[in-house]
């Protein structure tokens, strides 16, 4: 798994407090805990998400591909 996220060049994230904060004050658009999550990180860290669930695209200002 380490030589695979060193090819990609992806970076992990960790869950922070800031990223807690957010998370908390997200509207609740998408049911799942997790994904909300997701969006809380992407928020905070101003990255795009992947993804084909269209609950996301309710969060306004969130940069949502696919």
């Amino acid at each position: 798994m380490a030589q695979g996220i060193a090819d990609l060049q992806l970076r992990l994230l960790p869950y922070s407090a800031e990223h807690a904060f957010a998370f908390y004050g997200l509207p609740s658009h998408h049911p799942d805990p997790f994904d909300r999550q997701i969006i809380a990180q992407a928020f905070v860290e101003q990255i795009a998400v992947i993804t084909s669930d269209s609950a996301f695209k309710l969060y306004k200002g969130l940069d949502v591909i696919w």
